[in-house]
């Protein structure tokens, strides 16, 4: 028996939000569903055994319980109900009924016994971070995580806590994106851990665009973040990260600075003759206060220069057109430097004014002399 009022959009809201960790198919039918919770309030929770996600949204409610609906059908129910009040009841055989002004559904839940439980995670270590500056940091990291099952602790991102602020790192073998920011609060001491980038795609969506904190909590196999009144847990990826700090050359004799945004479209300019069929590198030279790009396919050949502050030495290098407009892309920054050795190590992107907030490093693709 169970039975509670709650506004429409609120619910909607809840289940979009829970919907995102509900198992698409799976030999558990409990686990295509919600598990919805009533008490003082009302919880949605969603788990595909991975990563689960608990949410809490006020609701009146008339008589307490618990019981497990189908995510879709009833995401779908109440997204085509007016806008009013919703009212749910369910009786002893799991038989719910939904009404909302003038619209009523009848359909069949599942006992809340058949749903597994989510994760306990210990609260030994935790930070708080703004939830603007920690989606901003997962959305410039995240794009440079491994989706390479073969070494599964590169398929998430590295955090490391400490007192100078949280660091995130992701690699994936061609490129490295890194992210630094001050923490609001830490307990516990220093401490690190490797989140799945699936799991932290969805932490980014929880977060909105405010000062308000998200906490992040460590245990000993699960990671919690909590953001306002939603919970997600996910399980720690084990293994050895990357040395990170020592695969990062910075004596590099060559540094230039460039405007990010003229450098991203001069990159795309001449990789219009790039596509998935004709692939090749961008070709750079990186000159006195200008660096001259060229691409050439099938397709036919592009080139462009664009302005950069400072002299390449004529230095010649090439690169993936989508890696390097990537690290460009997320680099937080209108301007950027731009460090290079040889045609064949890695360039450092970092921020002119030497702050350690971020680092991106792209790895150059060999040029064959004939192109």
């Amino acid at each position: 028996m169970m039975k509670f009022s709650c506004e429409k959009a609120l619910l909607q809201n809840a289940i979009n939000i829970a919907s995102r960790t509900v198992a698409q198919k799976s030999s558990i039918p409990a686990l295509e569903g919600l598990l919805l919770q009533a008490g003082s309030d009302l919880t949605i929770s969603g788990y595909n055994m991975q990563t689960g996600i608990r949410t809490t949204i006020s609701a009146d409610v008339v008589e307490g319980g618990e019981l497990v609906l189908n995510a879709r059908l009833f995401g779908d129910i109440i997204r085509k109900m007016p806008d009013d009040v919703v009212v749910f009841s369910a009786d002893a055989r799991n038989m719910v009924h939904l009404s909302c002004g003038d619209a009523d559904f009848d359909i069949l839940g599942l006992s809340a016994t058949d749903y597994p439980e989510l994760p306990v995670v210990e609260d030994d270590y935790g930070v708080a971070i703004q939830q603007k500056v920690l989606r901003s940091m997962i959305e410039q990291t995240s794009f440079a995580v491994s989706t390479n099952e073969s070494r599964p602790v590169h398929t998430g991102a590295l955090f490391e806590i400490a007192d100078s602020g949280l660091t995130m790192v992701a690699v994936d073998g061609f490129r490295l994106a890194y992210r630094k920011e001050p923490l609001e609060r830490i307990e516990g001491g220093a401490f690190t851990f490797v989140a799945p980038g699936g799991a932290l795609n969805e932490v980014q969506k929880i977060c909105e665009e405010t000062d308000d904190l998200a906490e992040v909590t460590l245990g000993r196999r699960h990671i919690l973040f909590t953001v306002g009144d939603t919970q997600l847990i996910c399980r720690r990826l084990e293994g050895e990260f990357l040395d990170y700090r020592n695969a990062i050359p910075r004596k590099n004799p060559i540094a230039v600075v460039a405007d990010t945004k003229a450098l991203i479209n001069s990159i795309d300019r001449v990789s219009v003759v790039i596509s998935d069929k004709l692939k090749s590198p961008v070709r750079c030279i990186f000159d006195h206060d200008k660096v001259m790009l060229s691409a050439k396919t099938g397709n036919g050949e592009a080139k462009d220069v664009c302005r950069i502050m400072g002299d390449g030495n004529g230095l010649e290098i090439g690169f993936n057109n989508r890696y390097l407009i990537d690290a460009l892309r997320y680099a937080p920054a209108d301007a950027v430097r731009i460090e290079l050795n040889t045609g064949v190590s890695p360039a450092i992107i970092v921020p002119v004014d030497g702050q350690d907030n971020f680092l991106y490093m792209v790895l150059p693709v060999r040029l064959k002399a004939s192109e």
